[in-house]
């Protein structure tokens, strides 16, 4: 117990505040991954475009379960951040900065992944880019090939590096979007790309079985950086909770959970398939 007198500064209150919010959230991070549970002991997973968002989350929620989880940002400094908060919370975790449309930065996330681990059970292809807003009749052909390149090839890539190494058992999990069943007017593009990897998952998941499971998660809308339109606009963020059943926003711990459960053993008998955490908003093509 940290007691503070009549005599005591400020300052030395201000820090032991924090010490006991600290030691507050660790306790509840503790209850949190006991609750969770262990199904993913001894397995190594990859999550790309995982040091934020709903990436970072994929990776905290699989090594909570007890995944060794191997994550992945174009930034040393992003990734060396992210490493610190998952090791803190106990996680077994290793970082390297990978672009994923650079082959070089594929390859080696693979290689020094199972250089460490030796093998490797999950792949959750989450990398996406939305570099314009304009019509799609208007997009220039470098942004028409930029998302292609890193929202669909650049998962193609990953997974045929990926491949021999993935035994009986894996899984991968493909992150799409509720944007690639009716692309929005601003992200038409971008919806399009998100439509295209519901078709590959269907034709991965036959291609890559029976030994390998492959699914898609489609987010809702969902505050993070990649979305900040949303926070930074309180209209926009109304309207689009009016537009779910649920009259709320998606956290990034609901796609989280939606991953973890695909990945799983839970799900041994689910392939080629979407789950769309949208809230209920429309989802149909």
């Amino acid at each position: 117990i940290i007691k503070f007198t009549t005599s005591s500064s400020s300052i030395q209150e201000e820090e032991g505040l924090n010490l006991i919010f600290l030691s507050l959230s660790n306790h509840i991070s503790h209850i949190k991954m006991e609750k969770i549970g262990k199904r993913f002991e001894g397995k190594v997973v990859i999550v790309t475009a995982s040091t934020q968002g709903i990436g970072f989350s994929i990776a905290q929620r699989l090594g909570f379960e007890g995944a060794s989880v191997v994550i992945s940002s174009r930034k040393q400094e992003n990734v060396d951040e992210a490493v610190k908060k998952l090791r803190d919370g106990g996680i077994e975790v290793l970082g390297l900065v990978c672009h994923v449309s650079n082959a070089q930065q594929r390859k080696n996330l693979i290689d020094k992944t199972i250089q460490k681990y030796g093998k490797l059970d999950v792949v959750v292809s989450n990398a996406a880019v939305n570099p314009s807003v304009d019509a799609i009749l208007e997009t220039k052909a470098s942004v028409l090939d930029k998302l292609w390149d890193i929202n669909v090839k650049a998962a193609i890539l990953l997974l045929q590096d990926a491949a021999p190494y993935l035994k009986k058992g894996a899984s991968v999990v493909l992150i799409s979007s509720i944007s690639g069943y009716s692309p929005p007017a601003s992200m038409g593009m971008y919806g399009v790309t998100k439509t295209a990897l519901l078709g590959l998952t269907k034709a991965l998941a036959a291609e890559m079985s029976p030994d390998t499971r492959v699914n898609c998660v489609a987010p809702g809308f969902v505050p993070t950086h990649f979305t900040d339109f949303i926070t930074s606009n309180e209209q926009v963020r109304r309207d689009i909770e009016g537009k779910t059943l649920l009259n709320r926003l998606g956290t990034t711990q609901d796609m989280a959970a939606a991953v973890a459960y695909l990945a799983s053993d839970d799900a041994s008998y689910v392939t080629g398939e979407t789950l769309v955490v949208a809230g209920g908003m429309p989802s149909r093509l």
